[in-house]
């Protein structure tokens, strides 16, 4: 075959996987618009049967208190009506009585006129002594009609006006949530989740974070408050969770629409304590130690149950109990863990006492930080510093000197530090060594 041919087959050859790239790139994008158009048919349905569902609900609701209320004015109208008409008909059965005696006397009197002279005499003084008793000249009182009740019904136009208005604005609809999910960051048996706003005219005040098994399971609220990120603990690795997030405005009740759900897992194995440790207890998940009573005069160093601590990765220890202080407390995390070590101020080592010390390889360091108390935070965030050469194949495992960059946090203040160590490590334990009790530590 010829040169030129030889090329012509190899431009040939590129411009198939060119065509193939282009077309799987198409296909790609093909993907992309059906996602695309899938979720705007899914949430325009899923808004239509809110709006329907929520207004449904919403007008029996408002029928239900109109017909409560009318009841109530009814019964109203009722008592009042009965309680008006009661006197007045005790009246009227008063004014009959008189009627009714009335004419018996005009009856008896007509007859005692009518009667012979034998008994004109006893008719007429038996009628007129009777008309005495009567006391033709008492009548009863008739109510007049500016003091007899009218009841009447005020009704208010303006609540109609008020309802007209309220309806008028109640519910939005919108194309894009004011919030969004921004990264989900994996942490050993946890996600971190950031979140922004992308509306630049709403105005947030409470921001809502709620998460669930993608498998199943419902959404369960994890986070309210006025930040933009949050550490979603005691997740399952290798399982994925759905994030979505809300935001409430200022001054108002209602939340936001929610974000379009990300998924997210870890496959970081969570932060453990090692069970088993003499004056430590553990909490169900082994993240939670606390200091026991059980063994007050000698407690060595509580470490964890893996090197499970990466470079790279940020280490957060929370105080949620506190007991006496010692010089011997530490925090902090190590290369090994050596079982007769009674605290972490020890070589191979870089730890913050109670008191707010910080130790590297057994030796104080002239900075300090705040004093651990009732809910302090302290953290740890290392990456490797590849100013000295570890070996010729750059084998973390063949010894040489190795560099690490840390940096402690705690309260408002951070030191910075470089940790010289004999050997290259990619994971390391931590651990803590407290000497009396009630102390007590979460690590995540």
């Amino acid at each position: 075959m010829s040169i030129e041919a030889e090329a012509l087959l190899q431009e040939a050859k590129e411009s198939i996987e060119a065509a193939q790239n282009y077309r799987s790139e198409l296909q790609q994008r093909l993907h992309g618009l059906s996602q695309a158009r899938k979720q705007v048919r899914g949430s325009s349905s899923q808004a239509r049967e809110g709006l329907k569902r929520h207004f449904s609900e919403l007008q029996t609701a408002v029928t239900r208190l109109l017909t409560e209320r009318l009841s109530v004015l009814l019964s109203e109208v009722d008592v009042i009506e009965q309680d008006s008409v009661r006197p007045l008909d005790d009246c009227q059965k008063l004014i009959e009585h008189g009627v009714n005696t009335a004419d018996e006397l005009l009856r008896e009197g007509e007859v005692a006129i009518r009667c012979g002279l034998g008994e004109k005499e006893d008719k007429l003084g038996s009628f007129t002594k009777k008309a005495l008793q009567i006391q033709l000249d008492s009548l009863p009182e008739v109510p007049v009609l500016v003091d007899v009740p009218c009841v009447s019904a005020q009704l208010d136009d303006s609540l109609l006006y008020a309802v007209r208005d309220r309806v008028s604005r109640h519910g939005s609809v919108s194309s894009h949530p004011p919030v969004q999910i921004e990264e989900l960051q994996e942490r050993p048996g946890s996600v971190l989740v950031r979140w922004c706003k992308v509306d630049d005219e709403f105005a947030v005040q409470d921001y809502r974070l709620q998460y669930r098994r993608s498998v199943s399971g419902q959404y369960e609220d994890t986070y309210i408050g006025p930040e933009q990120e949050f550490l979603v603990l005691h997740l399952d690795p290798h399982t994925d969770h759905l994030f979505r997030v809300c935001a409430r405005g200022e001054g108002r009740t209602e939340w936001s629409p929610w974000s379009v759900p990300q998924t997210g897992y870890t496959t970081l194995a969570p932060h453990e304590w090692r069970p088993g440790s003499e004056g430590y207890i553990l909490s169900s998940r082994r993240n939670i130690a606390m200091r026991s009573d059980s063994s007050p005069s000698k407690a060595g160093v509580l470490y964890s149950n893996a090197p499970t601590y990466f470079c790279g990765q940020t280490l957060t220890f929370k105080i949620s109990a506190t007991g006496q202080v010692d010089k011997r407390d530490s925090i902090g995390v190590c290369v090994g863990c050596e079982g007769e070590a009674e605290s972490l101020q020890r070589d191979q080592a870089v730890c913050i006492s109670t008191n707010g010390m910080v130790f590297v390889n057994g030796k104080e360091m002239t900075n300090q930080l705040p004093s651990i108390t009732l809910g302090s935070a302290v953290t740890f965030d290392m990456e490797v510093v590849n100013l000295l050469p570890i070996s010729n194949n750059n084998n973390l495992s063949d010894g040489g000197n190795f560099k690490l960059r840390v940096t402690i946090g705690s309260g408002n203040r951070e030191v910075v530090f470089d940790w010289l160590l004999d050997q290259g490590v990619d994971c390391l334990f931590f651990g803590c060594s407290l000497a009396h009790p009630g102390w007590k530590v979460l690590v995540f």
